[in-house]
């Protein structure tokens, strides 16, 4: 998949899509100025009730940064993300799709990462950097300067990182499909998140391994669970069962989904890659017990 950024400057693209009106503006206040959040009657009385008790931003007062999802809501991100100082909050965790804010200090960088089913988003709201992508730790062979109004594409299975070069912080907003943190995560400082990454963070007083709580992973892994009923009801032996959800549990903690997991198990007994599954799935249910 190829690398992409753009970058859409005031006043030029951003006109051009004018007449169409914004993504976030509601079809009741298209004739009201396209800057006057949170003043206009219409757009706080959007259809699905928006607000939700927070302010919207309007560029001269504070909203509270925290994870609105997977509710209707509606926010000015540029001035969303300048107000944050953290090195990241959840602003906005669903089902497909997570949008976080992030900060990074003079100098400070993300950290070289790899998320193997995870498309992701970046978009420069303030400062300037350099962003390197590959398809090993070793080979960071796409690097480019980024500044306010890059956008960054990051393809799943892709390492790469974004370093802040310039002399203020690197203000950003991430969005990642489908979501990579838990619902409602602040990292105030890059050394928190790392700590969370570990495995041995804590998030709301709650343990977090690999960015998701205990019932997260319960909740993750469902797929896997009901899977194994049906085999039990369609009679297939213990050990069977056993050696292929051990194995699927085991392709989930290296980073696949449940879905990609299960069809992998599945087609190295249905292939004969592994012998040792197709040798288990012939025992008969009393061996196996």
């Amino acid at each position: 998949m190829q690398h992409m950024i753009i970058e859409i400057r005031e006043g030029t693209e951003k006109m051009y899509y004018y007449p169409y009106g914004y993504l976030y503006q509601n079809p009741n206040c298209c004739n009201t100025s396209m800057y006057n959040y949170g003043r206009d009657p219409n757009y706080l009385s959007y259809p699905y009730g928006i607000n939700h008790g927070n302010r919207v931003f309007n560029g001269n007062e504070k909203g509270m940064l925290k994870d609105y999802g997977a509710n209707p809501f509606v926010i000015n991100i540029n001035e969303a993300t300048k107000q944050n100082d953290t090195y990241r909050t959840a602003l906005w965790t669903g089902t497909h799709l997570q949008v976080t804010l992030m900060s990074l200090g003079v100098g400070e960088d993300i950290g070289l990462e790899m998320h193997p089913d995870v498309d992701q988003f970046l978009r420069i709201e303030q400062g300037q950097g350099i962003t390197q992508m590959g398809k090993s730790k070793g080979d960071l062979n796409f690097r480019r300067n980024v500044y306010d109004d890059s956008a960054i594409f990051v393809p799943a299975g892709t390492w790469h990182n974004l370093t802040n070069t310039g002399d203020i912080p690197l203000k950003l907003y991430s969005i990642y499909a489908p979501p990579n943190h838990p619902f409602g995560t602040v990292h105030r400082t890059k050394a928190d998140a790392m700590s969370e990454e570990r495995g041995n963070g804590r998030h709301n007083g709650k343990t977090v391994v690999s960015g998701k709580t205990p019932d997260e992973w319960v909740r993750y892994t469902e797929l896997l669970v009901n899977e194994g009923l049906e085999d039990v009801k369609r009679g297939i032996n213990a050990t069977h069962i056993l050696q292929e959800f051990i194995l699927m549990g085991v392709l989930v903690g290296k980073g696949y989904t449940p879905e990609k997991a299960y069809e992998t198990v599945e087609e190295w007994e249905r292939t004969g890659e592994s012998k040792l599954l197709q040798q288990s799935k012939n025992l008969t249910i009393g061996r196996s017990l």
